[in-house]
């Protein structure tokens, strides 16, 4: 196994002094960037979710399925898929380059990604006038979706896609309005998947505990966190450059130069970041975990309609939601946190905090000929 180096630690007060050396030349970098016309990172994200074609051929309305299929939720938005055009059909299948060895081994949270855009696929062929047949990953590695003509159905979730996101930051603190915590509840679930709702204080601060030693562990794992710098995008220069990844304005931080932003993150002592955590969680109405009584390829895509369902619902209503799931990636603290819960025999697989906050900046997505597999890598 190839060790890692050491990374200086970097406080926060280092951190702002560094800022504030690098300023005239970060300040007058930006400055040309935002007068730069290819570099319109607002124009880009808008594009990918402009309103989907409804009256053109199948295999264009395919290619636009796959779009819409693309906008889901994914860890570290790597977008970790690719497509497979059938006759009448579309497959989504693993995209293992874009895999996250650290903080998922087993590939866990990448099946449930691609599960998340199986269920944004299935609301949008409905919309438009298909029906979704789906074989799920039981004895192959990838999911195979049937379409049929069908009469098109209104639904608030489809237009809620293009308005999802991963939001964050702090909330208001208020608590969901009683009607909208009743509709959300009565979210249609997948065979074998549940949600435990945590609303109380004491509940509230068991988990807080498991996500604060989730960040302990995960921060002080050298190769966590250069996995996870992998995926930052500091600017939107850099964002633009890969469609992927998290983007520093996304998560409500200011964009700074790469090199500035990976000492910053490598410096990010773990109790730092445990404090924003445990902030941010407090700041919400409540968490919801979605657990589910078996723990194989299936049931994870099943876990992934099931969350983007409920995002998607959310998002209808104008509640947020952003994933704490550090608990859930530590595989010790996964089986305590589960007793904890008293989820009995059920596998927690997300963890997810929900609340009301002002919309983020739209994070970006690869355009779809960069996501279909061509015929001859079948």
């Amino acid at each position: 196994m190839n060790t890692i180096p050491s990374r200086p630690r970097l406080s926060r007060r280092s951190f702002v002094k560094l800022l504030a050396a690098a300023g005239v030349t970060t300040a007058g970098g930006y400055l040309l960037v935002e007068a730069a016309p290819w570099l319109d990172y607002e124009a880009q994200a808008n594009d990918i979710r402009r309103p989907l074609a409804r009256k053109v051929p199948m295999s264009a309305q395919m290619r636009e399925l796959i779009r819409y299929a693309t906008l889901a939720a994914n860890g570290h938005n790597t977008q970790p898929w690719q497509f497979v055009l059938k006759d009448n059909a579309i497959e989504i299948h693993p995209d293992y380059t874009r895999r996250l060895p650290v903080v998922d081994p087993h590939d866990r949270e990448l099946w449930i990604s691609l599960g998340c855009a199986l269920e944004n696929l299935r609301v949008a062929a409905r919309a438009t006038g298909y029906a979704a047949e789906v074989t799920y990953p039981d004895g192959v590695d990838y999911i195979h979706i049937r379409l049929t003509a069908a009469t098109p159905q209104n639904n608030p979730l489809f237009k809620a896609i293009e308005l999802r996101q991963n939001t964050r930051s702090d909330y208001d603190g208020h608590a969901v309005k009683g009607a909208d915590l009743d509709d959300v509840q009565a979210l249609h679930l997948e065979p074998g998947v549940t949600l435990r709702y945590v609303l109380n204080s004491p509940e509230l601060e068991t988990v807080l505990a498991y996500v604060h030693q989730g960040n302990l562990r995960q921060y002080a794992d050298q190769a966590f966190v250069a996995e996870l710098i992998d995926w930052l995008r500091f600017n939107q220069k850099d964002a633009l450059a890969s469609l992927d990844g998290l983007f520093s304005r996304c998560s409500g931080h200011p964009e700074v130069p790469g090199w500035l932003g990976r000492l910053f993150v490598a410096g990010t002592k773990p109790q730092q970041q445990a404090d924003v955590d445990a902030r941010k969680l407090r700041s919400s109405a409540g968490v919801v975990v979605i657990a589910s009584e078996s723990d194989d390829k299936a049931t994870w895509v099943r876990t992934g309609q099931v969350y983007e369902r409920l995002a998607l619902k959310m998002t209808s209503l104008n509640i947020k939601s952003a994933f704490l799931n550090q608990p859930l990636e530590v595989a010790e603290l996964r089986s305590q946190f589960q007793s904890a819960l008293s989820l009995g025999a059920s596998w927690p697989q997300l963890l997810i905090r929900f609340g009301y906050a002002e919309a983020m900046p739209r994070s970006l997505r690869r355009p779809v000929e960069a996501v279909i597999m061509p015929p001859e890598m079948e």
